[in-house]
């Protein structure tokens, strides 16, 4: 710990984060101390100075100040787990520093009441604050809670018999066992009801229940929020907005495209796929779903991906170590994601983005808390490749209205290339990995906008452009 730090703590007037005690304080008040500041944001204890004049700690009393420190550590339920107390020397005066860490992984009691901060005094916690935070630190976790008003009957039961037939290592146990052993449902008085981390994998409605356990995702034409953009609300259980971001992400994602000597397409995102999908795992499998007022926002502009999940972040993960920290508030959910193939259990996946981001030449991903959850922002630069580029069409809007890419394939096609028509059949060259369906919904979309106009009956059809 270093007297600039302590100092620079002090200047700000951070109350809340440092406190001072008399080096022969009674155990008591150490505690109180110490637990309020375990159970806010952590903080910094210092013993032997008070606000208004410095009273430097005494060789005898060097010791005793230490050892009332443990005593007071020991005292709390659960025991504090802190550093050493350190012996500083604070504008010439010696005294002994107290640093309690940010993000301790439990809640702490002393002598039946549970403190918090709040502008430089210990308070009890509030009881909803005391709910929030035991959820939040894992003491008590809301994805183990009966989802309310429900019943077994409100889980899908092909979406569980899909995974539990592709499930190794259970043997010969039913798929209520099952759902049992990974926390998705539980027994009361004899009878099965779904939890909430249940319903949120394999419910028919998740959203009736837990309001904001969806996604919204949304790509703007510009660098901030406008009238111009495309947005897609996504529902349904986690596994299938998973995959549901992922189609989204195909066609929402710019390309720089390759033309070969064969004229096939080589294209590049500008973003790895692989890394905005660990970082969407990452926010379904861990955000906090007890936060009912907002939901996953997956917001995609001209120069940057943001991923805001609700919530902080969990336990002892913080901003500077989250790249290294593992801590789950949802362990059921990650379990099941997992065996679905999902997510590795092993980690957040963090340092997997980074290597992917580094791999395709784009800065490192940036991490933030917001006053109600936490952001990841991924930057992009412009693709660079070598040969012959295709055109950078038309930036996703089109007279002021949204397009996918194989929208603008399509405009491009009657405008760049100056033809008069344009057939199903002639985007679907352009677009050789598209479905048929969807080659189809694309241009009627087109038509419906008043863009294209449709000309001619079944294969005998086409479509141009509406003047």
């Amino acid at each position: 710990m270093q007297e600039k730090d302590i100092l620079d703590l002090l200047s700000q007037g951070r109350t809340d984060s440092v406190d001072w005690l008399p080096g022969r304080a009674p155990v008591s008040d150490i505690a109180s101390v110490l637990a309020a500041m375990a159970n806010t944001r952590g903080g910094i204890l210092l013993l032997g100075v008070s606000p208004r004049a410095a009273r430097p700690v005494g060789v005898d009393d060097t010791e005793n100040a230490i050892n009332c420190v443990l005593e007071a550590a020991l005292s709390i339920n659960p025991p504090l787990i802190i550093p050493l107390p350190d012996l500083v020397k604070i504008k010439g005066s010696f005294m002994v520093a107290v640093q309690v860490p940010r993000g301790m992984p439990h809640v702490y009691e002393l002598d039946g009441r549970y403190l918090s901060r709040d502008s430089g005094m210990n308070i009890p916690l509030k009881p909803h604050m005391l709910r929030h935070l035991m959820l939040e630190r894992g003491d008590v976790t809301f994805e183990s809670l009966p989802a309310r008003e429900t019943k077994k009957e409100d889980l899908d039961w092909e979406q569980v018999e899909s995974y539990v037939t592709n499930l190794s290592g259970m043997g010969s146990m039913s798929a209520d066992q099952i759902l049992l052993k990974r926390g998705c449902l539980i027994e009361s008085e004899g009878i099965l009801y779904p939890t909430n981390a249940g319903l949120l994998l394999f419910g028919k409605d998740p959203q009736r229940f837990l309001r904001g356990s969806d996604i919204t995702a949304a790509r703007f034409a510009g660098k901030e929020m406008g009238d111009i953009f495309t947005r897609l609300d996504i529902n349904g259980t986690l596994p299938q907005q998973i995959q549901r971001v992922e189609t989204f992400l195909v066609d929402s994602l710019r390309k720089g495209v390759q033309l070969s000597g064969k004229m096939a397409r080589t294209e590049q995102l500008e973003y790895p796929l692989q890394a905005v999908r660990e970082l969407v795992v990452n926010a379904v499998a861990h955000r906090d779903y007890s936060i009912q007022g907002d939901g996953i926002r997956l917001y995609i502009f001209s120069d940057r991906l943001e991923i805001t999940s609700p919530g902080s972040l969990p336990g002892p993960v913080t901003i500077d170590n989250i790249v290294d920290e593992r801590f789950s508030r949802n362990s059921a959910i990650v379990q099941v994601l997992s065996d679905m193939g999902f997510i590795e259990r092993l980690g957040y996946g963090v340092d997997r983005v980074l290597a992917l981001m580094q791999q395709h030449h784009l800065p490192e991903p940036c991490f933030a808390e917001t006053a109600g959850g936490f952001r990841v922002s991924l930057y992009s630069t412009p693709v660079v490749v070598t040969g012959d580029m295709e055109p950078e069409l038309f930036g996703g809007v089109f007279r002021h209205q949204p397009v996918n890419r194989r929208q603008e394939y399509a405009l491009d096609f009657l405008i760049n290339r100056k033809n008069a028509r344009i057939t199903n059949k002639d985007l679907q060259e352009l677009c050789p990995d598209v479905h048929t369906e969807t080659i189809r919904r694309d241009l009627a979309d087109l038509v419906s906008r008043g863009i294209l106009i449709k000309m001619g009956e079944k294969r005998g059809s086409y479509y141009v452009l509406k003047k």
